[in-house]
């Protein structure tokens, strides 16, 4: 039985022997509470998120130099501090981890008129099929492909800035972000797959081309998309 991570897992191995030097993930926090009397963003790890956090971490390529980046959501940022953590607790070599507000959710302009919206669309999904059609207000949430291109933006150009080689860049983020991007640049719907824990978007270079992959379809060119808008 497949546990969170092990996709993810799985699709970074198949990167770096597929020959990439450098890999920037764009990736789903572990698993998390859902209180309903806090704010969403404020609800922490579960102590299986913090258990399945160690795992992936302990279980990366040694080889691997990782860095990591992460929404300022604690949950965010303790996944992206475990996973470190663990990787140099294998032996592997981590540098640092910091809070990146473009790993948040500042494509939400009003997180009230959302979540109200969310709960009349009848769920995450529905919401963001609106989102996609353009039928949610621009008072309440940045247009999705605008959103799209400038996380991967920031994704790629970690890309630009390595600290060693090999190397692996983690960004840790939210299920919404991940599904956005899957969404409007992969063209892998929202409807599809859930965007589960520890779940990935894997940004490479390959014979001068950029790439983006999950691990539900084949690695798109996204080497114009990455582009100044």
């Amino acid at each position: 039985m497949s546990t969170y991570g092990d996709e993810t897992l799985r699709l970074i191995r198949r990167v770096f022997d597929g020959g990439a030097e450098h890999a920037a993930v764009l990736m789903r926090h572990s698993a998390r509470e859902f209180a309903r009397d806090v704010h969403d963003l404020d609800n922490p790890l579960t102590e299986e998120g913090r258990r399945l956090s160690e795992r992936l971490g302990t279980a990366l390529p040694q080889h691997l130099t990782v860095r990591a980046y992460a929404s300022p959501a604690q949950r965010c940022m303790e996944t992206a501090e475990i996973i470190l953590e663990a990787h140099r607790s294998r032996g592997g070599r981590a540098t640092r981890h910091r809070p990146v507000e473009a790993l948040g959710v500042f494509y939400v302009l009003d997180q009230m008129k959302m979540w109200k919206g969310m709960r009349r669309a009848g769920g995450m999904t529905q919401y963001l099929e609106s989102w996609f059609r353009g039928e949610v207000p621009d008072d309440t949430m940045m247009p999705s492909e605008l959103a799209a291109r400038l996380v991967l933006t920031v994704v790629i150009k970690k890309l630009s800035a390595p600290v060693a080689r090999p190397q692996l860049d983690i960004c840790v983020s939210h299920d919404l972000t991940v599904a956005l991007v899957r969404d409007r640049l992969l063209g892998e719907p929202a409807s599809g797959p859930d965007v589960e824990f520890l779940d990935v978007l894997i940004a490479f270079e390959s014979e001068g081309r950029l790439w983006l992959q999950s691990h539900h379809g084949e690695a798109r060119d996204v080497t114009d998309l990455a582009r100044p808008l």
